[in-house]
């Protein structure tokens, strides 16, 4: 098969479809591209066309319609290929059109797709006409629509006259019924306002008796005040007389006084002078303080934090805690933490609390446990035990800085304890006055119970 790019005098290669392709056409001609798409091989198709070579013809359609209506539009060669394969697959429509004589009883899209691709002598006229066929067939289906769609709108007319008909005779039975219930409202209102007069005109009695008890409960107050006023000069009596007598029993008590004085007087001035006669010297040294020993060095409050912080020495914790007005606060999940990591963290405050609560009852030590609740979501719901005082910290404030609030809350040299192996919150609070004491001391305190 020879293949050429252009037409011969007698086809209509030459005409021009001067203006665009109806979309029915369209449509149809890129059906019948995708059709013969598969049996030209990836070398007769166009470059823009390869990467659809292997689609099916409903993917090609969907996918490349627009690049398959460009290639046969602008690429002679290859809209002579998909002629031919038209030719070999249509060849009825294909003789007719070759003949100027189209079926009659063929879609006008099919014969205008048709000649489009094989492009016979008046094809642009089998398009136009294809076209404007389709516009009429467009506009006709447009009329039905139009013309059903007022058959619709005159049906919902006549619908909405008919229930505003019922609804009209609605409102007017409820308007009846409405002025009905009015008249009967004011008859109502009428017999309201006559038990309100009724009723004003019994306050108006009941103001007068009102009057009448209220003079005579001040007749009563004045006669009672009078009364109270004789009482009260009574018992001034009552209470000079009864300052007379105990005037009496004291002065009589001062002679006793004087007497038990002057025998004191005596005693000591006594004493004086024989102190004076032997030439006693005042004594100023003790017994004990004459042996020959060495006495042991003074703690200061860093050498007991020093101590305090050792990990094998809980016995300076039971000292502090037997301090009067002793405070202990214990810092929870650091202690937990070092103690009983492994458990989860609801049974390791448990665990710390009922221990807590134990050493409060045995010292009577005021005993405060932090825990950190910056990053709780909603607040822990626990019954705190007997002698524990529990806080979580509020959002945005941890426990090492609600601890030093606490520290910085007491009175100075009330002896305050805090539990936590946290060097800084220990150095803090030191410096605040509390004893820091290690976690370790504490749990090896509770652990000994």
């Amino acid at each position: 098969m020879v293949e050429t790019a252009g037409g011969g005098p007698g086809d209509g290669a030459a005409e021009v479809l001067d203006r665009p392709l109806p979309e029915g056409v369209r449509k149809r001609v890129v059906q019948i591209v995708s059709d013969g798409f598969g049996g030209l091989t990836v070398a007769e198709l166009p470059a823009q066309l390869r990467q659809y070579a292997r689609f099916t013809p409903n993917r090609r359609v969907k996918f490349a319609g627009n690049a398959m209506a460009a290639a046969v539009e602008s690429d002679t060669l290859f809209r002579q290929r998909i002629s031919e394969r038209f030719r070999e697959a249509h060849p009825e429509l294909a003789g007719a059109l070759d003949t100027a004589a189209p079926p009659p009883a063929a879609d006008p899209l099919d014969v205008a797709a048709a000649a489009y691709v094989l492009r016979p002598t008046g094809w642009v006229k089998l398009v136009t006409a294809a076209g404007e066929e389709a516009q009429r067939a467009d506009a006709e289906r447009a009329d039905e629509e139009s013309r059903a769609e007022l058959e619709r709108l005159r049906e919902q007319l006549a619908e909405a006259r008919g229930h505003t008909k019922t609804e009209t005779e609605r409102l007017r039975a409820e308007l009846d019924s409405a002025k009905k219930d009015a008249d009967s409202l004011h008859r109502k209102l009428r017999a309201a306002f006559s038990d309100v007069k009724r009723g004003e005109a019994a306050l108006r009695k009941l103001h007068a008796e009102m009057d009448t008890v209220r003079a005579e409960s001040h007749a009563q107050v004045s006669a009672a005040e009078s009364e109270s006023r004789r009482l009260k000069a009574r018992l001034g009596e009552a209470e000079a007389a009864l300052e007379a007598t105990r005037r009496a029993a004291r002065e009589g008590r001062s002679v006793e006084d004087m007497r038990v004085r002057l025998l004191l007087d005596t005693v000591l001035d006594a004493a004086q002078g024989l102190r004076r006669e032997l030439a006693l010297p005042p004594v100023s040294v003790r017994p004990a303080e004459t042996v020959d020993a060495v006495e042991p060095g003074r703690m200061t409050p860093k050498d007991i934090a020093a101590r305090a912080l050792s990990e094998n020495d809980p016995a300076i914790l039971d000292q502090l805690l037997a301090l009067p007005q002793a405070h202990l606060v214990v810092d929870g999940y650091n202690v937990t933490k070092t103690g009983y990591p492994q458990m989860p963290l609801e049974k390791q405050r448990l665990r710390l609390l009922g221990q807590l609560s134990q050493l409060a009852a045995q010292t009577g030590a005021e005993v405060t446990c932090v825990f950190d609740g910056a990053e709780l979501a909603a607040p822990v719901l626990l019954a705190p035990p007997r002698g524990v005082r529990v806080l979580f910290s509020k959002p945005g404030i941890t426990a090492d800085e609600l601890i030093r609030q606490l520290v910085r809350a007491e009175p100075p040299g009330r002896p305050v304890i805090v539990a936590s192996t946290d060097r800084e919150v220990a150095d803090g609070i030191a410096k605040a006055g509390a004893r820091p004491v290690a976690s370790v001391v504490l749990l090896k305190r509770l652990t000994r119970g």
